[in-house]
């Protein structure tokens, strides 16, 4: 495995993504994986944007995930089988490196995302009927703070920084651009990671 995956893979396994601890508040189970793979020998993260005919997050930029079904044994059974769905990518092609932080959205999902990598070259066969576009962005690019934005918003009642990072002319924002910073917060001090940014 390349040294930038290595790395990514033992920071997890010694710091695990946390559990939300929200004593009282019921939140629905959903779960994503954040796709890494290279082009070009370029490392990038893979992202999905939303038909805008859909019912939730219409024409949002995310990753694949949805929300848990009864017969997903686990949290990452969901991520597997959504991408499968949504990209046609098998759960045997992917080499999962771990779990980040879960975090609770304003639509009151608890989402548990995992990242992992996908083979150079994996095809890909796209849900037409839920996702528009396929969008790759170099993980150098998402490290470039001139691409990062952070605003204060009120969220039900209480201020939150809202994260916000710009590619191309693509807006990530939201909960997928909160799984972007811890991703890049996990990943700021590993060697093979601080290559990657620009000087």
């Amino acid at each position: 495995m390349e040294p930038l995956f290595d790395q990514l893979a033992a920071r997890l396994r010694e710091h695990p993504g946390q559990p939300l601890d929200l004593p009282g508040v019921e939140l629905r189970e959903a779960a994503v994986l954040v796709p890494l793979t290279l082009r070009s020998l370029v490392p990038v993260v893979l992202f999905t944007r939303r038909q805008e005919t859909l019912r939730h997050h219409a024409g949002q930029i995310s990753f694949p995930g949805g929300v848990r079904d009864a017969s997903d044994v686990t949290p990452l059974h969901t991520a597997l089988r959504e991408l499968e769905e949504e990209l046609g990518v098998h759960a045997e092609d992917v080499d999962v490196l771990g779990m980040l932080d879960e975090i609770p959205t304003i639509t009151e999902f608890r989402v548990v995302p995992f990242v992992g990598r996908l083979p150079e070259g994996t095809a890909f066969a796209v849900s037409a009927g839920e996702i528009a576009e396929l969008i790759e962005v170099p993980v150098a690019a998402l490290q470039e703070p001139a691409r990062q934005r952070i605003e204060r918003r009120l969220v039900r009642g209480a201020e939150r920084d809202i994260y916000f990072f710009e590619y191309a002319g693509h807006t990530i924002w939201g909960a997928t651009a909160r799984i972007v910073r811890n991703l890049l917060d996990r990943t700021e001090d590993l060697p093979a990671w601080k290559e990657l940014v620009s000087p």
